[in-house]
């Protein structure tokens, strides 16, 4: 039997997720003064250590420390103002941070999402609950929406009235579904490529980022923390982990990252082993009604460029800027500009992914003219100063888009 629900909560804003994009909304309506609701289906220990990517582009950086949310990042995060291309049995080093002033900032997502957290609940007092099953949407187009979710301690139906909710739940989220099919469309690209995403019990083999172009397949090699690395190895879509045993593995980092004068790898235990499709997708409008998406619950971008975070984050400060203004001062023009002006840099970063993409797996393709063309644009990156810079503003996310 169903316990009976309790009386309804209220709340201006509910927010559904707690990710990097949630939690840092959640900390921006906490500062303004604007009461909020964050509901997360997993722990708080779950959230805290799961990994995730941890490539973080200056400007967020910049926006994270405005916002009096980088404590933890500035402290404790790598800078990199350069990283390493290796093809044709060479090593080519692209040294951004000369040609820009710029850096990315390395902070693996589980220590990021463990100081939002603490930020959010312990220091701004911001109400949250994990593990809710079962979240619901109702009401959406009117101007009384609501969320119900089961609670997981007492198996009651809580209804909680908003006057906004953010979708901060993911791909697989149930905001993303809640979104009306009449109004929206889905732009979907599959790469019909994947990435065997390792990660390994190893300190760095390099100082820097290294990607691999090889016809056996691009290779990856990115720091996580002192003695663990993540690599990357681009493999079939759908492939079985477990196929890809401790020596093929390293057998297959070896062949894919070698080249004159590189040190050799430091091998250890893998400790994380999945396949990733390369897919991108984009949800256009990212609103409807009194619904706003944010970061993965509107757009993915494969990790081929690391842009998925950054752009969650985007979001999340244009989001909660407009529901400040409108919740504070009844000023909607942010609110209503919300969808159009993210997808600019959402529709940005997915072109630069797909350009990308060519680059990486050019090579590895079967086809002769496909693998030369992407020699060209390499050799590019290198012998024109031109190219080079238009790169790396691309790869920083340093251009503003207007």
């Amino acid at each position: 039997m169903t316990p009976a629900s309790p009386a309804s909560e209220r709340f201006p804003v509910v927010v559904v997720g707690a990710g990097p994009a949630g939690l840092v909304l959640g900390s921006v309506l906490r500062d303004a003064g604007v009461g909020c609701l964050v509901l997360e289906s997993e722990t708080r220990e779950f959230i805290e250590r799961r990994p995730r990517a941890g490539v973080i582009e200056e400007w967020v950086v910049r926006g994270l420390e405005r916002r009096g949310l980088a404590r933890g990042l500035l402290e404790r995060a790598q800078r990199h103002g350069e990283c390493e291309f290796r093809f044709g049995g060479e090593r080519f080093r692209f040294r951004y941070g000369e040609l820009t002033g710029l850096h990315h900032w390395v902070y693996p997502q589980q220590f990021l999402v463990t100081d939002l957290v603490r930020e959010y609940a312990d220091v701004r007092g911001g109400a949250i609950r994990f593990g809710v099953r079962d979240v619901r949407l109702d009401g959406m187009d009117s101007e009384r929406p609501s969320v119900s979710y089961t609670d997981p301690g007492t198996g009651e139906r809580p209804t909680v009235e908003c006057a906004f909710v953010a979708g901060c739940d993911g791909a697989r989220g149930v905001t993303r579904a809640a979104m009306p099919a009449d109004r929206v469309r889905t732009a979907r690209l599959d790469y019909g490529i994947g990435w065997l995403a390792l990660l390994a019990e190893a300190p760095q083999s390099a100082d820097c980022v290294v990607f691999g172009m090889h016809p056996r397949g691009f290779a990856g090699h990115m720091q996580r923390s002192t003695d663990v690395t993540r690599y990357y190895l681009q493999c079939p879509p759908g492939d079985d982990p477990e196929a890809w045993s401790h020596r093929r593995v390293w057998a297959e980092l070896r062949e894919r990252l070698a080249a004159g004068g590189a040190p050799p790898l430091n091998e250890g235990r893998l400790i994380e082993k999945r396949v990733l499709d390369m897919h991108n997708y984009v949800v256009e409008p990212m609103a409807a009604g009194r619904l706003f998406l944010a970061g993965d619950a509107a757009h993915l971008t494969a990790p081929i460029a690391a842009k998925g975070m950054n752009l969650a984050l985007h979001d999340a400060f244009l989001l909660g800027e407009g529901l400040v203004a409108r919740l504070t001062k009844g000023d909607g023009d942010g609110l209503s500009a919300y969808s159009a002006t993210c997808l600019r840099r959402v529709w940005d970063y997915q072109e630069f992914s797909q350009w990308l993409s060519e680059v990486y797996h050019g090579t590895a393709s079967g086809d002769p003219y496909r693998a030369g063309t992407t020699l060209a644009r390499l050799r590019r990156l290198f012998d024109s100063p031109v190219a080079a810079a238009a790169f790396a503003e691309q790869y920083l996310g340093a251009r503003t888009v207007a």
